[in-house]
């Protein structure tokens, strides 16, 4: 489980095409790994991936992802030199300044609008037709790996509205965005399970 708030940034530094999967190596500049064991789960971009092997010379380390992940993510643009969120779980009794993520992406979303005030960013994002019924004016979501609050909601254009603080855009890719840019996003499951139950008695 994740929080939603990304620690900050590591570099993409070679991404291997294996069968069936991806390798995706990620420098560790910041030290944020550096208590990371095989097996532990990281969110990269919002992804919960498994960390694979630890290459200590190097200071590096590995993950593998799926050919499913790579189809329903922005993993599968990743290339050498690219910038990546990063957030490691959560522990057990420390503070949770976001909300509950769990790192299983929905699939990609759309920057349709951005506007950009002095040092914050305003983004209008379109979301597949399906699933904008999971969000709602003050709830969340899960973008890149970061806790958002939704501040607009058009189900007529399929559209949700975000603000990001300057804290946000210092530590994350979102100081890069440009429209037409695609992020992975991520629905709070509390959410989805209310919707799809009120939905099911409406049928009956």
């Amino acid at each position: 489980m994740y929080t939603g708030i990304v620690q900050g940034l590591e570099k993409v530094l070679d991404v291997r095409q294996g069968g069936g999967f991806t390798t995706i190596i990620i420098s560790n500049t910041n030290n944020f790994f550096q208590d990371v064991f095989i097996g532990a789960s990281v969110a990269i971009n919002g992804v919960c991936l498994t960390a694979t092997h630890i290459d200590l010379d190097k200071n590096t380390v590995h993950f593998d992802i799926s050919n499913l992940t790579n189809q329903l993510t922005t993993l599968k643009f990743l290339e050498a030199g690219a910038e990546v969120n990063i957030e490691r779980s959560a522990k057990v009794g420390t503070e949770n300044g976001g909300h509950n993520l769990y790192g299983h992406i929905e699939g990609t979303a759309t920057i349709v609008n951005l506007i950009r005030t002095g040092e914050t960013l305003h983004l209008d994002i379109e979301i597949p037709e399906a699933n904008i019924k999971y969000f709602f004016l003050k709830g969340f979501i899960g973008l890149n790996g970061c806790s958002l609050t939704v501040n607009r909601v058009d189900r007529d254009t399929q559209q949700i509205s975000v603000d990001l603080i300057p804290e946000t855009l210092r530590l994350t890719t979102w100081k890069d965005v440009k429209i037409g840019d695609h992020v992975n996003y991520e629905i709070d499951q509390m959410t989805r399970t209310l919707v799809d139950t009120l939905e099911n008695i409406h049928r009956r």
